[in-house]
């Protein structure tokens, strides 16, 4: 079916990069983790970083363990001449979006979006329980992998799934990353002991460090630049209750309500890049999407291969477009969390155009 935009202007995904994502880079700083990444999907394009008209970037200070350190990272950009420029303290993901906007304006017609995370310093289960509500819950402790045993032994309880069931997705999504270079676990990887019952060492992300960017351009640009574009035919994101308490962990209504504003469900999708750092929330972004055996389900690995903090939706979106580019995909979805047991998610449909 031909191909059509839901937004007053047309935005694509013209360049995808990412580093290879390992356990550590003690050896690295920020800035050199970024900057090999940012001079690749420059040069995917031919474009020069002062004809960029907006740059966006996605990271945490609580990860680096300082305040305004994507100031540094900005080093890796080059932000003289003066740029026009933004952060979101969020996954690249939403950083994304933030640019998508600036391009919907016309304030720009490209756009430079990156993000990074490094894990490896510390103790990335603990950091993340600085997101919970700060009267109830932080005080308690509760890591990521604790709140999505909840989720999962819900899911469990509920009759939608099993242990191993959840292996599979496992297996599935680290055979998958056999075929890309950049992951971090591909393979038969061992399923281990229970990390919280009743997630086991495969049901968990690894935990890393990497990066991704991606580039983005309006209409005649993006084709320019481009011979597939990946055009964002709709995008959207939504939010759950904070507390947890208050929710159906079994379910997720924001990913369901994003996807239908991104018009996910207006045409069949091949692929469905899906940002599920527990083998357990896969089962739950299948049924909020609706997605069928016949969908191509993160067949880059997905988070369950490499998942460097702040950078993991980034690239979802960036290997669904890239499948367009290569002309292996023709209409994909791809999804973004941020937050405990899916608490926030972004929805991007991408398209090619017909051949």
């Amino acid at each position: 079916m031909p191909r059509t935009s839901r937004h007053a202007r047309e935005v694509a995904v013209v360049a995808f990069a990412q580093s290879d994502h390992l356990r550590r880079t003690d050896e690295l700083s920020e800035v050199e983790m970024v900057m090999p990444v940012l001079h690749q999907v420059l040069a995917r394009t031919g474009l020069k970083a002062t004809e960029i008209g907006f740059t966006c970037s996605g990271s945490s200070d609580y990860l680096a363990g300082r305040a305004f350190s994507f100031t540094m990272a900005l080093d890796g950009v080059g932000a003289w001449p003066p740029i026009s420029e933004s952060h979101v303290e969020m996954d690249g993901a939403w950083a994304l979006y933030e640019a998508w906007v600036k391009i919907q304006t016309g304030e720009a017609d490209t756009a430079l979006v990156y993000s990074y995370g490094k894990s490896s310093p510390g103790s990335v289960r603990d950091v993340l329980t600085r997101q919970l509500d700060p009267y109830y819950l932080a005080p308690l402790w509760p890591d990521a992998v604790a709140l999505a045993a909840l989720q999962a032994q819900a899911l469990i309880d509920a009759g939608e799934t099993d242990e191993p069931a959840l292996a599979a997705i496992g297996a599935r999504s680290r055979a998958a990353a056999e075929a890309n270079p950049h992951a971090q676990l591909s393979g038969a990887v061992p399923q281990g002991g229970y990390q919280v019952r009743p997630l086991r060492t495969g049901d968990c992300p690894p935990i890393g460090d990497g990066v991704a960017a991606v580039i983005l351009a309006a209409g005649d640009v993006a084709r320019r630049l481009c011979e597939r574009p990946a055009w964002i035919t709709g995008i959207d994101h939504r939010i759950e209750a904070h507390g947890l308490g208050l929710r159906d962990l079994t379910d997720s209504p924001s990913t369901r309500i994003a996807a239908e504003q991104a018009g996910v469900f207006e045409a069949p999708v091949d692929t469905a890049e899906l940002h599920a750092p527990f083998s357990s929330q896969e089962v739950v972004l299948r049924k909020a999407l609706g997605l069928g055996e016949d969908v191509a389900v993160n067949p880059s690995g997905g988070a369950l291969a490499a998942n460097p903090v702040m950078a993991a939706g980034l690239i979802r979106i960036g290997e669904a477009a890239a499948r367009i580019h290569r002309g292996e995909s023709h209409r994909a979805v791809a999804h973004a969390t941020s937050g405990p047991c899916l608490q926030q998610n972004l929805v991007a449909v991408l398209e090619g155009d017909p051949v």
